[in-house]
This record gives structure tokens, C-alpha cells and sequence, in this order.
């Protein structure tokens, strides 16, 4: 039988938020895939797992892994998949491994735990819902004024990754797509100096430059237009327009609204019709 791919999140900084699912995982892996093989190697040091053998798995070689790892799994080995903290495949490798081990039959068992972008929205004070997830932004300035633009009319919170010299550029083209929106800055999540930085795009933030590490951004979505009394009145009209008698239609309505005559409605409902 073949083994099993476990996708281990590790802790974003503070190690007592390493599980005890997770670390016996990689107590018992007899691989465990890392970006960074020192990292984890401090990690389980740390952890007191003596962890049987290490091999990196990254961005710039992943795909060249893959025939080497599956044929461990198709051997019966069982494999843990790391990043350097957090939750893999979430801007982290790991995507490709776990979709070829799903179309192969193979198990793919999450074990959940700290993820950068949760833990932004926890504390941000922003919408946390609906929200998307971009990763990290691309590098070209047109790409990222591409990407915003995708999302501009979607009432949706936006988190993203963004290294700290990037920072006040990605804010000025979100602005600049997207509007006058709420934004949050975490860094140094779940340590010792965690920061979290409040404004709204468009408005001065000179902490935005004075940044360190990695910034996990968080934009909210666009203020929601008040519904005038009339918009109200024509939703209402269009709701029960559906093969209702017109004057049925009005006096159904007026008994839901306060302020407008039964002969306005009634007017509107005659337009409702008509178009």
C-alpha cells in the first residue's frame, strides 16, 4: 500500500503554538519535505523529535522533486510536507505535490494549525468574510494594478503577502484601483514585537516605512452604498410584480414602507412594467 503525504503547519513564530498532532506526525514521518532543512532541523530539535531524514522542497525545485517523492509514497513511505512557518501551499509550496498525489490515489492528510492569513484577519478589525486570498503580489506594477482590478467591484476583504520595502508602493496602487478602503499591517505575527498598523488607503501612514520581515495585508471592501427610500420602494415593486394585479402590487408595498402614497407606488409600478 502506499503511504501518506501529511501537510504539517508549523508555528508562525511562537513555538507554543507547534501542536501536539503536529509535532507526532513529524515524530513519525519517514521523510519530512522542507523548505528549508535547517529551519525545520532547529524546529524539531526544539520540539524533541529526532526526525529520521530531511529533503528540501521549494519553490525553484518542486517540480523536479515530484517523480523522487511520489515513487517514495508508491513505496509505502510516509511523508511530511512543511513550509518555513505557517500553513503550506498558502504562498508556500507544496500545490503541485498535493494534486499529483490526489489524481495518483494517494492520501493527503491535512494537519492544520497557525496560517499567517487567518491570524491577520483575527486581529485587523476588518471584515473577515468573504475574503480572498491573493499571496504574494506580483513583482511588476502593472501586474498588481491587474490583479486589484479583478477584485474592485467585489465586496471582499483582500489579504495578501508583502515584503517590507514593497509595502507603501502596494498600498498606493491599491488606492489607486481600488479606492478609499480600510487596510491592516501584521507583522512579526505571534511574537514577541507583533504589530498591527490601521489607516485607510489614500490617508498618510508613516509606519508603512519603517517596516521589518514579511507583512501580511489586509484591505477591506468597499464601503456599501446606502439604499435610498426609492431604491427600496422599485426592490419591493420588482419582488412582487411576479403576476400580481398592479394595484395588488402597490397596496402591498405601501403596507412595508412609510411615506410614499399608494398612487406614487402605484406609478412606479405602471414604470416597473413598462420596462
Amino acid at each position: 500500500m502506499s503511504g501518506t503525504l501529511w501537510v504539517v503547519a508549523t508555528p508562525l513564530g511562537n513555538l507554543g503554538d507547534f501542536s501536539p498532532r503536529a509535532r507526532e506526525v513529524l515524530a513519525q514521518a519517514d521523510i519530512i519535505l522542507a523548505e528549508d532543512t535547517r529551519r525545520c532541523g532547529q524546529l524539531v530539535q526544539w520540539a524533541g523529535i529526532t526526525a529520521r531524514r530531511f529533503l528540501s522542497l521549494h519553490e525553484h525545485n518542486e517540480e523536479e522533486r515530484l517523480p523522487d517523492v511520489l515513487r517514495m509514497l508508491n513505496a509505502g513511505q510516509h511523508v511530511a510536507l512543511v513550509s518555513d512557518a505557517g500553513t503550506p501551499l498558502m504562498a508556500d509550496p507544496g500545490y503541485h505535490l498535493v494534486a499529483a498525489c490526489r489524481s495518483q490515489g494517494i492520501a493527503v492528510v491535512p494537519v492544520p494549525g497557525p496560517c499567517a492569513a487567518v491570524t491577520a484577519l483575527m486581529a485587523s478589525g476588518i471584515a473577515p468574510y468573504p475574503f480572498v486570498f491573493l499571496g504574494f503580489l506580483p513583482r511588476k506594477t502593472g501586474e498588481i494594478q491587474h490583479l486589484f482590478s479583478q477584485y474592485a467591484e467585489m465586496r471582499a476583504t483582500l489579504v495578501f503577502f508583502e515584503r517590507k520595502n514593497r509595502v507603501p508602493q502596494a498600498l498606493e496602487l491599491a488606492h489607486a484601483v481600488l479606492g478609499e478602503r480600510e487596510f491592516c499591517l501584521a507583522r512579526e505575527l505571534t511574537k514577541k514585537h507583533e504589530q498591527f498598523i490601521t489607516g485607510r488607503l489614500g490617508q498618510a501612514c508613516p509606519e508603512a516605512t519603517e517596516l521589518r520581515g514579511e507583512v501580511t495585508c489586509v484591505i477591506g471592501p468597499a464601503a456599501q452604498m446606502p439604499v435610498t427610500p426609492e431604491e427600496k420602494v422599485r426592490v419591493l415593486v420588482a419582488e412582487y410584480a411576479q403576476g400580481q394585479p398592479s394595484k395588488e402590487v402597490a397596496k402591498k408595498v405601501q403596507a412595508q414602507v412609510q411615506g410614499w402614497s399608494l398612487k406614487q407606488i402605484y406609478a412606479l409600478v405602471l414604470e416597473n412594467q413598462a420596462e
